[in-house]
């Protein structure tokens, strides 16, 4: 099976035309089990004298074997193929989400107060008192998923349209998580200033801005610049929500293989957007030994060749200053962590260089650095961002009861504070009892999970300077604690306390 697929992401409906013998539906599940290929359901659709019209929906592991059980099935004596559908796409047919009236508009009385003239004294109020608009419109509980399709998934820069669906599933996730109504701006522009004036724009309409499939490094700067300008949360999911599921899952792997966080060695494939915010939490979070690997190998500071980005990433890594491959970076490993590419971590580097009970996280989308089940042998704790596997890394684990908690609480910033509450709450919902290797990480369907990230994103109600949560709009910015940011703003880095 290719490591990104699964089987419902490649299951067809084939339509049949048989002769009037039901053997032959009995030999047609035959000739697809034979090419490996899965049957979940055969329904008669109709019953005649001379023939039968049968659906056969099966699964197979990417779209040319797809193609091959199909072949399979017209080799098979009285059958014909009268249509083939992928389900994949039919249920994408006329989009994911919709917008549907929360109020009735039976009658005129209805339509007096649910637009003019009533609607008339509601914006009235609300222009002269603003902060009402959370609470008489759609406002507070609406989030605005913006992209410019230039890193969506693993299939790279494919443009706003392409984006569309991945932004619809995202919606239909904050939807389904944490009751929240999202929408896609998927924008025709890849210039930051671009991106960043028409998100300044729409925002009035938002009580949150989810930045999501932006490249680095621009998605730096256009977050940074946005969390300057508006006076509602905003978080990059593919930084961010990233960081704090990868934070909860070490955090209980590493009580399985009985480690501390402040003492292990972790190396970091990827200084990308996902690699550099993980960094940034687990540094916050009370790491003190984490090497970065890149194109460039293990980023140290005395390597004046490295790109600006990297340079600065390597003045508050890599204590030890190693330098070479990655495999130099393993030796005496506690932890590998990978959002890089496929392929590039080797099991017997596992099992020779790594230090005993390793932890792998193998990340990369849609292909892995290393095949899961090829690093079980060697590793104590193996997590990937496969569903096929134990320890699936998924940002539905986070950015729902995020943006739950945020706007539950009014809040104007997110800072490094909730991530980590946020992580550690994630991390509690798996009990003493439920802890072992194969489960370190609750199910996206975990009933607990959003409402605990939303109430330790909320905190207590005191402000940070206290120790609390989000912060309500009166306090006013800046009363939110260290705001997440890239290491590239030197000034956020020196708030949550990762320079060194």
């Amino acid at each position: 099976m290719s490591p990104a697929a699964t089987p419902s992401s490649y299951s067809i409906t084939v339509r049949l035309h048989t002769s009037p013998d039901h053997a032959v539906v009995g030999q047609v599940a035959t000739k697809i089990a034979e090419q490996g290929g899965i049957v979940t359901a055969i329904d008669v659709a109709d019953s005649r004298h001379d023939r039968l019209v049968v659906d056969v929906t099966c699964s197979g592991f990417d779209s040319a074997h797809s193609d091959e059980l199909v072949a399979a099935v017209e080799q098979v004596e009285g059958v014909k193929v009268h249509k083939v559908s992928d389900r994949t796409f039919l249920l994408h047919l006329g989009g994911k989400i919709e917008v549907r009236s929360k109020v009735p508009l039976r009658t005129r009385d209805d339509l007096s107060m649910a637009y003019t003239p009533g609607v008339g004294r509601v914006s009235s109020a609300i222009a002269e008192q603003p902060e009402d608009a959370r609470r008489l419109t759609i406002k507070g509980n609406t989030v605005a998923v913006v992209t410019d399709g230039s890193a969506v998934l693993g299939l790279g820069n494919i443009g706003p349209e392409a984006a569309m669906p991945v932004m619809e599933g995202k919606a239909a996730l904050f939807k389904r998580f944490a009751d929240i109504d999202a929408w896609p701006i998927c924008l025709a522009s890849q210039d930051p200033d671009e991106i960043v004036r028409a998100v300044e724009l729409i925002a009035p309409g938002f009580g949150g801005i989810n930045l999501e499939d932006i490249a680095a490094p621009q998605c730096f700067e256009i977050e940074r610049r946005l969390r300057e300008s508006l006076d509602i949360p905003v978080f990059h999911d593919d930084q961010h929500g990233t960081a704090i599921v990868v934070l909860a899952a070490l955090r209980n792997a590493l009580r399985v293989v009985d480690k501390d966080l402040s003492t292990a060695r972790i190396v970091v494939s990827g200084a990308g957007a996902a690699g550099t915010a993980i960094v940034t939490l687990l540094m916050a979070a009370g790491a003190q030994d984490v090497v970065m690997y890149d194109r460039e190998g293990c980023l140290s500071r005395d390597d004046d060749s490295l790109p600006p980005a990297k340079a600065e990433l390597a003045t508050w890594t890599n204590p030890r200053q190693v330098r070479g491959d990655l495999q130099a970076g393993l030796d005496g490993a506690d932890v590998f962590i990978g959002v890089s590419a496929p392929g590039i971590l080797k099991a017997d580097w596992i099992r020779d260089d790594m230090a005993e009970n390793p932890i792998v996280f193998a990340l990369a989308n849609p292909d892995p650095e290393i095949d899961p089940g090829e690093a079980a042998p060697f590793a104590a704790v193996v997590a990937s961002g496969r569903s096929d596997y134990p320890n699936q890394i998924n940002n539905v684990l986070a950015f729902p009861g995020v943006f739950r908690g945020l706007l539950d609480a009014d809040a104007e910033d997110v800072t490094i504070e909730m991530l980590i509450r946020a992580a550690d709450a994630i991390a509690g919902v798996v009990t003493d009892e439920e802890l072992n290797a194969s489960f370190i990480i609750p199910s996206v369907f975990h009933s607990d999970v959003t409402d605990a990230v939303a109430t330790a994103i909320a905190g207590d109600g005191k402000s940070a300077s206290d120790g609390g949560g989000a912060t309500p709009r009166s306090k006013g910015r800046g009363s939110a604690g260290a705001r997440v940011s890239s290491p590239s703003d030197a000034d956020a880095i020196e708030q949550v306390g990762t320079t060194p």
